[in-house]
């Protein structure tokens, strides 16, 4: 009788054990980015907020004042606060511009179609533009001008 493993035996075994650590490692690694991208898309809603409070769709008189320059987040807590960002805040808004734009503001025939809605466009941006890590996430809303 034959104690012991074969060499075929031990090899099959190092190979499942291989590629099941290898698929750990994987998942474990898409897991981490994907949150790192959460926090990305938590802090973008924040800057769309921010925005929101800042330039308000509600006080807006005339479609002149629908679109809004590139604006950075820093700015924008400026806008709507007395209190000054701390630094671990000012670290996390660093980067993250705020925009908003109207999609038909030229197109008469549009805005009548649509029952006199301009359609609005909010993108936050965050990342460095010139690099291919940069990224944006928009919404699309609806504006009548108040009679």
């Amino acid at each position: 009788m034959k104690r012991g493993f074969t060499l075929m035996e031990v090899m099959v075994a190092t190979i499942i054990l291989g590629l099941g650590a290898a698929v750990i490692l994987a998942s474990m690694s898409q897991s981490h980015k994907m949150m790192v991208y959460s926090t990305y898309f938590q802090t973008t809603q924040e800057v769309m907020d921010l925005g929101d409070m800042a330039y308000p769709l509600a006080d807006v008189k005339d479609e002149s004042e629908l679109e809004v320059d590139e604006t950075r987040a820093t700015e924008l807590w400026e806008m709507i606060s007395d209190e000054r960002l701390s630094d671990a805040q000012e670290e996390k808004y660093h980067g993250y511009t705020w925009e908003r734009e109207c999609l038909n503001m030229h197109d008469d025939d549009e805005i009548e179609r649509l029952g006199g809605l301009y359609v609005i466009k909010v993108t936050v941006r965050w990342g460095d533009r010139f690099r291919s890590h940069g990224d944006s996430e928009s919404y699309i809303t609806f504006w009548r001008k108040p009679e």
